[in-house]
């Protein structure tokens, strides 16, 4: 199934790209890689998650944040090279979570949108990855992503 298909057996809505909130582009393509902005967890009334993780969110609902951001930097792909079925591999994200200080399940949160990945582009959604804390994001968003993808 490509990843098209797959998106739409998701029921996923790549139609809402979010822009740049500052003075850069959503996505740079230099020969076969695409390095995709960081996004924040844009809801589907176009507002943006807030909050702290590990006092004003569970893990759970950061994973949630995590797979809401996800969605937006598919969607963010999808408008900057046509089809997500030009989409060779995942090749790295940079997971940033807007944590307390002795939180310690980073990876737990990331994984929202590295399962998301995974489950659009199967082994070709496996990636590298880093997932860290920040003691503030903008906006107060709970997580801020980053990805790189290689295009056929």
């Amino acid at each position: 199934m490509s990843a098209e298909e797959k998106i739409r057996e998701l029921g996923l809505d790549l139609s809402h790209p979010a822009g740049p909130v500052a003075n850069y582009v959503p996505a740079v393509t230099t020969g076969k890689l695409v390095f995709l902005s960081g996004k924040g967890p844009t809801q589907a009334d176009g507002t943006m998650m807030k909050g702290k993780v590990g006092s004003e969110l569970t893990v759970d609902e950061a994973y949630n944040a995590a797979r809401l951001v996800g969605i937006q930097l598919l969607s963010g792909l999808r408008a900057h090279v046509g089809s997500l079925d030009k989409v060779n591999r995942i090749v790295k994200l940079l997971g940033m979570v807007n944590a307390e200080p002795d939180f310690e399940d980073h990876p737990k949160v990331i994984n929202g949108c590295s399962d998301l990945l995974v489950s659009v582009f199967g082994d070709n959604g496996k990636h590298a990855r880093s997932a860290v804390g920040m003691g503030s994001l903008p906006g107060r968003i709970p997580v801020e992503i980053e990805m790189i993808v290689e295009l056929k």
